[in-house]
Formats: structure tokens, sequence, C-alpha cells
């Protein structure tokens, strides 16, 4: 059987593209990146983490593989998680408008006696917005609860100029890799 260790309902879509059948599981771990830890270490931790934490409470039961992962947007070495507020929004989308920031998506799958993991690296272009534009995207409420401040899969769509590498990564569920690790495991898709 699998879980999904998150709440996230874009993953929950993007597993359900694949065809699978799987259950959600509710974690609770903390996303605080380390002082000096490395971006891609952090994306990988927190979904490893999440995994984890659903391995726990799924313990015991035959078979079951657990999904975790993360997602960060990461520009000149800062990781900008999700937007505390319009304001923390508005900040985020100032400093990646006109500029290439990079996505990285991290994908874990454990099971009692194993543990793989994959990564997708995606470069993302804004293309410059006025304060205008960016303030109707915060009032859109679409910012919040996504890393970066902004949805590929939404209105930020329209201030996108280019993507190099993986659409489903940057929506947060890099679905090439998950579909290669649940391969690797034995789970039919």
């Amino acid at each position: 059987m699998l879980y999904l260790a998150s709440q996230s309902p874009r993953r929950r879509q993007l597993l359900e593209q694949l065809g699978l059948r799987f259950a959600v599981l509710d974690v609770d771990v903390p996303e605080l990146h380390r002082e000096g830890e490395p971006a891609e270490d952090y994306v990988s931790r927190v979904a490893r983490e999440k995994a984890g934490a659903g391995l726990l409470q799924v313990a015991g039961v035959a078979g079951a593989i657990v999904l975790g992962a993360d997602t960060e947007v990461v520009l000149d070495g800062d990781v900008f998680g999700k937007p505390a507020d319009a304001a923390a929004a508005a900040a985020m989308l100032r400093r990646l408008q006109g500029r290439r920031h990079r996505v990285i998506s991290t994908v874990w799958l454990l099971s009692a006696g194993r543990e793989e993991h994959a990564t997708s690296l995606s470069e993302v272009s804004f293309a410059p917005m006025d304060e205008a534009a960016i303030a109707a995207y915060v009032a859109s409420g679409e910012p919040y609860g996504r890393a970066g401040a902004y949805a590929i899969q939404g209105l930020a769509a329209a201030h996108i100029d280019h993507l190099d590498g993986s659409f489903t990564g940057v929506m947060g569920l890099p679905l090439y890799e998950t579909a290669t690790l649940l391969r690797r495991f034995g789970h039919p898709l």
C-alpha cells in the first residue's frame, strides 16, 4: 500500500494523475533551514523527515511504502519558503521578477527495509512585474502555502517566461522521478 506523507492538495492531485491508489498521512515536520545547510541538502532532509514521520504512523502495515516530498525555490543562495503574509509574498515576488531562479524538488520513498530518493532541479524565469501586477497577484491569494510565493500551474503562469526542467517538480512533486522510484520499489503504475 502506498501512503503520501503530505496534506498538499497539489501532491495528491499529481499522484492521482499517475492513476495511483494511495492513502494520505498527516505529518507535522518543521521546515527549518539550518544555518549553512546547502539548499539541496535541506530539501532532501525535510522530504526524508516527512516520509520517516509517515512510516512511523504505518509501522506494522505489511508492504507499506511512504512517499515524502519537499520543494523549495532558491535565488542567490537564499531558500524561499512559504510566505508568512502579504508583505513577505510581495517581497519574494519582487526579488524573483525579471530573474531566473532554481526550484529543487526531492522525493523520498521509504518502506520497512528500504529507502531511496530522487531530486528534480528546474530553472524558472519570471518576466519583469510592476508593483500593480505584484499587488494583484498577492491579492489573488494564490501565493500562500507555496514555496517562493507562486503557483506555476495557476495565475503566475502569465508571468513565467521560461521553464527549464520539470513542470510537476515546480508544482511540488516531480512525476518522472516519482514514477521511477515507484517502479524500483516494484509498485505498479
